[in-house]
């Protein structure tokens, strides 16, 4: 597999989306494109070309669920791997959420310090 590079991250909470930057670009030195909607996210996706999209499960309008099924009706995203970041982190809750094709899910609140590392962990283990 290719090296992880490019991250979307789509997130309607504006303090996670910055929290997250500072830990995927800063930390991690990811190129990390930041969507607050799932429809932002369908709209950019293509051209941004990410190699993992990472998705906060409880959004308004489309939730993370919802987006990754239409960005996965985009034939250039297909199999590009998704991970999920929630707060519900009961594993019935999680298993549900791999089954609807994430690769892994991240509870909420994450470790900004770590965040990084646990991406390339699981880029590492696809």
């Amino acid at each position: 597999m290719s090296a992880l590079e490019k991250i979307l991250h789509v997130e309607d909470d504006a303090d996670i989306r910055e929290i997250a930057k500072i830990a995927l670009e800063m930390i991690g030195e990811f190129d990390v494109h930041q969507c607050a909607s799932g429809h932002d996210a369908i709209a950019i996706a293509e051209e941004y070309a990410p190699d993992l999209i990472l998705l906060d499960v409880m959004m308004p309008v489309i939730g993370g669920e919802e987006t990754l099924r239409e960005l996965r009706k985009i034939p250039a995203l297909d199999g590009v791997p998704a991970v999920f970041m929630t707060a519900k982190a009961h594993q019935k809750e999680k298993q549900a959420l791999l089954e609807q094709g994430a690769v892994a899910v991240i509870v909420k609140p994450f470790d900004p310090t770590t965040l990084a590392d646990d991406i390339r962990a699981i880029w590492s283990a696809l």
